[in-house]
């Protein structure tokens, strides 16, 4: 570790594998303040099916970059950036030390990497790919994609209209892939040194379980009940990026006559299990990172002696 730098905490780890638990326990036992790392969790209103801490839980340890967006507003990795440098600076400057917690693994990369300067959105031109994709569907457009940018349509799901016609619409204005502008984004050295942490679950079954559980719990606490409300909202298309949460769109499917309550709960469980399985993939490729048995609570003093550490530095 580099000591003539303040230090940031990343408290990473899969949906359901106890990050909150630990990061308001640290909040408790030591000088530090919580930033939220979590693209679902910025949103107000969205707080049953994000797992947002409750109200007595954020008033004993208050996490930065939650509630600041309305569902029916947009919230970039490119926001979450500057946010964050901003929040790690004034909780430096306050002589604590930053614990950024959460799971969105795009936002923990881009404030490490950066993230490439993109042309701003063009309403003519996305209306046009609307109205193509109305009548020659998305797949069209996607392979069109392919042809320009194939390294954007690999990750890119042939359905996945949004991200389609970003893609699209940044080659369309700068002239370049999507990918050749991320590539060009240069890597800066932030000011602080990162101790990346990760609470970790071998067991696969147990943490499908655990999903499960949590899930079960959301919809006695009234999840459903949540999403119709925010499906009145002035302003509500399912359509949002807010609604891209996991669950979120799955029970709109439901409201919407879509699917039978049973087959969305189905849904919405599959999704999960697979957006831990992105989450473990993604931790897997990052070096220095330290991964604690979630399951030891002995694991978890590795964390704490890394705060206390930290803290004195300051």
């Amino acid at each position: 570790m580099d000591d003539s730098r303040p230090t940031v905490i990343f408290l990473m780890g899969a949906t359901a594998s106890g990050k909150t638990s630990l990061a308001v326990d640290l909040a408790e036992k030591h000088d530090c303040e919580l930033v939220s790392v979590d693209s679902a969790l910025v949103y107000r209103g969205m707080d049953i099916g994000t797992a947002k801490p409750d109200a007595e839980t954020l008033a004993r340890a208050p996490h930065r970059l939650i509630d600041i967006r309305d569902p029916e507003q947009s919230y970039s990795a490119g926001e979450f950036r500057r946010d964050a440098l901003q929040a790690i600076d004034d909780i430096h400057r306050a002589g604590k030390v930053p614990v950024l917690v959460g799971g969105t693994m795009l936002y923990y990369r881009v404030l490490e990497q950066g993230i490439a300067p993109l042309p701003q959105a063009d309403p003519d031109y996305r209306r046009q790919l609307d109205e193509r994709a109305a009548s020659q569907g998305w797949e069209v457009l996607h392979a069109e994609l392919a042809k320009v940018d194939p390294e954007s349509a690999q990750r890119i799901q042939p359905a996945d209209s949004q991200r389609i016609q970003r893609a699209l619409e940044v080659h369309h204005l700068s002239g370049e892939s999507l990918t050749d502008l991320h590539a060009r984004a240069e890597s800066q050295v932030l000011p602080f040194e990162v101790r990346k942490f990760a609470l970790w679950l071998e067991d696969r079954k147990l943490l499908h379980r655990l999903i499960a559980q949590r899930f079960e719990q959301m919809m006695e606490q009234g999840f459903l009940e949540e999403v119709r409300g925010l499906a009145a909202r002035p302003g509500f298309s399912p359509d949002l990026p807010s609604m891209r949460a996991v669950g979120y769109r799955q029970l709109l499917e439901h409201l919407s006559g879509g699917k039978s309550l049973d087959d969305a709960c189905a849904s919405a469980l599959a999704a999960t299990r697979q957006l831990a399985k992105r989450q473990y993939t993604w931790m897997r490729s990052q070096q220095n990172l330290v991964c604690l048995d979630a399951l030891d609570p002995a694991a978890r003093e590795q964390v704490y002696r890394a705060v206390g550490m930290a803290g004195k530095a300051i």
